[in-house]
């Protein structure tokens, strides 16, 4: 059911994982896409808040450069999912997940580059420090959960391209596409207000089918 307390408590940790083991996880189908893992990490707002940590790319990186992500990235070879999403984690913004600290998985979501992306979702401490990698992170943001829950958000816009809606969220002033948006709005819907909703139609702005 939805849930009323967006504190970063124990409340909320064990609701959002009790909705995800309710949640039958979808598996991409298509055929020849890389595997990649990405990493919805709940932390303190600094107030008591819950909050997911998001980054914006370094400006030097070759691909996404400057945009905004979850943490995450391509699963070596014989790794595993949880594996590879708590090493891009550390990698990226310097933080220590515990094996414990994984509640679920959400749906994978096929990218129009030729990836699917797992999403896991991860309870990171409220003292758990993080630093942004200068090597891939220019800043790390902690965007609370009431601001990925506004009325009219996300929003979901008709492109002549696709019979799917492309899919964005405005936040922290710009406005968040997919892959990154459909994962947020999935985490949203299901782990935090338990409804079974689906995101792996929900399309890509232009600039990325390349």
């Amino acid at each position: 059911g939805g849930m009323k307390n967006l504190r970063h408590d124990d409340a909320l940790r064990g609701a959002i994982a009790r909705n995800l083991a309710l949640h039958a996880t979808a598996s991409s189908s298509a055929q020849g896409l890389k595997h990649a893992a990405v990493c919805v990490i709940l932390a303190d707002d600094g107030a008591g808040g819950a909050a997911v940590v998001l980054t914006r790319r370094a400006e030097h990186l070759s691909t996404h450069a400057g945009q905004y992500a979850l943490p995450g990235g391509r699963i070596d070879s014989g790794e595993s999912v949880v594996a590879a999403a708590r090493r891009e984690a550390r990698e990226e913004i310097g933080i220590e997940l515990a094996h414990d600290s994984i509640l679920g998985q959400l749906d994978d979501y096929p990218t129009r580059s030729g990836y699917r992306i797992t999403p896991v979702v991860a309870w990171a401490r409220g003292d758990a420090p993080m630093s942004a990698n200068p090597a891939e992170v220019a800043a790390i943001y902690r965007v609370h959960l009431t601001e990925l829950s506004q009325p009219g958000s996300p929003e979901f816009v008709a492109i002549a391209e696709s019979d799917q809606p492309v899919i964005r969220y405005p936040l922290l002033g710009t406005l968040i596409h997919a892959p990154t948006a459909a994962v947020l709005y999935q985490f949203m819907e299901v782990a935090v207000h338990g409804r079974d909703t689906r995101v792996a139609h929900l399309e890509q702005p232009l600039f990325a089918w390349r």
